[in-house]
């Protein structure tokens, strides 16, 4: 009789890989890097547990949006106090917090867990083409369809 492999917290490797943002469009350029912080993209893949590895991503500043979205996306947020409503274009996001819009839009493809929040900080995005976690070996990462 065969049984289920389920991995364990000791039995999960994981890897680091870096994408280059330069050029690539927001939307696909998160599903790709999301995909990869779930786990998804190994056979040891469960939905019940952080099988993902750490993503890299150099150069956020140079992402690209398609159509009018640079005017037309708002960011939202509120203080909770009456009036407290703020909003941000995403032309001015990428110039006052160029890593944030990436974030963002992987932060809404995970899980509204803690499994989500800990896959989450896995993430780390630079807005220039320099980061400083060369001593983990990252990979590159190929984004398909671009």
């Amino acid at each position: 009789m065969f049984k289920t492999y389920t991995p364990s917290g000791d039995s999960i490797e994981r890897n680091w890989w870096v994408v280059d943002a330069d050029g690539k469009t927001l939307g696909r350029l998160a599903t790709e890097i999301a995909s990869v912080l779930r786990g998804k993209h190994k056979p040891t893949y469960t939905p019940n547990l952080d099988t993902g590895d750490f993503v890299v991503v150099v150069n956020a500043e140079k992402v690209l949006v398609t159509g009018d979205r640079l005017d037309s996306k708002i960011y939202y947020r509120h203080s909770k106090y009456q009036g407290g409503l703020k909003e941000i274009s995403l032309r001015k996001q990428l110039l006052k917090f160029p890593t944030r819009p990436i974030e963002d839009a992987v932060k809404g493809m995970l899980p509204k867990t803690a499994l989500g929040r800990n896959q989450l900080k896995k993430l780390k995005v630079y807005a220039g083409p320099a980061h400083p976690h060369e001593a983990q070996k990252p990979q590159a990462l190929e984004i398909k369809g671009e």
